[in-house]
């Protein structure tokens, strides 16, 4: 359902933003601090609120508005502290939820928190009155235990029963769909945004899973480039999709793809080839069989989370996305130079470069 829109004074509403220690919700906060909100972020501890602040002011247009920011303690696995989160909050960005380094022993590990986490902040939502919950899914809940053989819109789900599906992407399907059935129950507005692989710049020195990709070419980790693609896109633009779904009244009720479209890690190597090979840093921009990839992932527990995509492209229709809410993103150089920078920037470079 869409309810009649209302001007939005970003000076007298305040938004809260769950999972505020994570990549993609500092940007949010960040964009949304900028434009002049108030901010209420949730995170498994209120003791991390000086340490997000600290993380954000050097990136803020106006430092000082870290003041209307302001950090509660609030768990996806408990019942507590979401009231209290939700309360006087005109907008809901869900952005939290677990994202695995390596594979978990049991998939429940990553399905519990994301579902049940879901739709705590959905009922704490309606509860308290909020008018619209963005939610960030993924194209996980998108491309998974399917064929790759088209390309993917908003209409396509990823089946939990396929064979090509891991604990991440079942975790990110079931909770979206959930949350779909819950807030129709509820009469709540939702609007899902499901991004690709997520680049662009980090603002501290905590290395996210998306920027691992990045990390180990920069680092020489692999010999050669596996085949992997994936749509890809830029941090600052997820997070500008979020603010304009949460604002747009034909955004209600509305799932979008948010990436520019399928790219392989070899055009990402290429790309960091060019701007920091001649700064020391050695980028493998050659092919690396399917075989060696399967290889590496033995050892490598990173690398085994992307075997479901070696040798699948990531074909999407981004068209709703940028017509909707007017979305207009950086280019994958863009996105992918910015991730670079800030990986050296923030001493995650685990082999410093020789001088060139």
């Amino acid at each position: 359902m869409t309810r009649e829109s209302t001007t939005t004074d970003p000076s007298t509403t305040t938004v809260l933003v769950t999972g505020a220690t994570g990549f993609i919700a500092q940007h949010c906060i960040l964009q949304l601090l900028d434009a002049g909100y108030a901010v209420r972020g949730t995170a498994r501890s209120a003791s991390r609120g000086g340490r997000v602040a600290q993380v954000l002011e050097p990136h803020l247009a106006d430092p000082s508005s870290t003041e209307r920011f302001e950090l509660l303690a609030a768990d996806l696995t408990r019942d507590q502290g979401w009231a209290d989160a939700a309360a006087g909050c005109r907008f809901v960005l869900h952005v939290a939820s677990p994202i695995p380094s390596a594979p978990p022993k049991d998939e429940q590990e990553l399905i519990g928190p994301a579902r049940d986490g879901a739709l705590r902040v959905l009922r704490a939502a309606a509860d308290a009155g909020v008018e619209r919950v963005v939610m960030t899914s993924s194209l996980a809940a998108v491309l998974y235990g399917v064929e790759r053989d088209k390309v993917f819109t908003e209409q396509d789900w990823s089946n939990v029963d396929g064979g090509s599906i891991g604990p991440y992407e079942k975790s990110k399907t079931l909770a979206e769909r959930a949350a779909w059935e819950l807030a129709g129950s509820l009469d709540l507005e939702l609007t899902t945004i499901n991004p690709g692989l997520v680049l662009g710049p980090i603002l501290d020195a905590d290395l996210n899973t998306s920027s691992e990709a990045v990390a180990k070419l920069m680092n020489r980790e692999f010999p050669a480039c596996p085949d992997l693609h994936f749509a890809m896109v830029d941090v600052r633009d997820v997070a500008a999709a979020h603010l304009a779904a949460m604002t747009t009244p034909e955004a209600a009720g509305e799932r979008f793809l948010c990436a520019i479209g399928d790219h392989s890690l070899r055009e990402v190597a290429t790309i960091l080839d060019r701007h920091f090979g001649p700064r020391g840093y050695r980028i493998p921009t050659g092919r690396m069989p399917a075989f060696a990839m399967r290889l590496v992932a033995l050892f490598d527990k990173t690398a085994r989370l992307a075997l479901n995509d070696l040798g699948c492209p990531q074909a999407i229709d981004n068209s709703k996305i940028r017509r909707v809410l007017g979305w207009e993103p950086h280019s994958l150089e863009e996105m992918v130079v910015a991730n670079a920078e800030s990986l050296i920037r923030h001493g995650l470079l685990r082999r410093p470069p020789k001088a060139a």
